[in-house]
């Protein structure tokens, strides 16, 4: 007697293979690190107590159910940056990225410019 021959891997419907979940943290950090890549955001000081513990860039909350997502950004922007065409390049780049690497559907990306940062100008001495 020999035991039924099951359908390999390959066969298999890859939908009938398991689930798969992303946790907000993973779309979070997607987010965060293509808002970061767009030019014109720039990285702020973090502080504590006055002191100076190195920088951050774009903080990102993931909100939603399943599949589809809402994101809020909050980042700043070097000075003197076109607020809005930055934005709307973030926006664009941010919901591309998410869907194209977790296939989520972005619903909505708000905003929020938290400061203006100059442009880091080399001194002549």
């Amino acid at each position: 007697m020999t035991a039924p021959e099951r359908p390999s891997r390959a066969d298999t419907d890859p939908a009938e293979r398991g689930t798969l979940q992303i946790a907000p943290s993973v779309v979070r950090k997607i987010a965060e690190r293509v808002a970061d890549q767009i030019e014109g955001t720039a990285p702020v000081e973090r502080r504590i107590a006055g002191v100076g513990v190195g920088h951050r860039g774009a903080s990102v909350k993931v909100s939603g159910s399943g599949s589809d997502v809402d994101l809020t950004i909050d980042l700043a922007l070097h000075y003197p940056a076109e607020v809005r065409s930055v934005v709307d390049a973030v926006r664009a780049a941010v919901t591309d990225e998410v869907r194209r690497v977790t296939s989520y559907r972005v619903r909505g990306v708000n905003v929020t410019v938290s400061a203006l940062v100059p442009e880091a100008h080399s001194r002549v001495h």
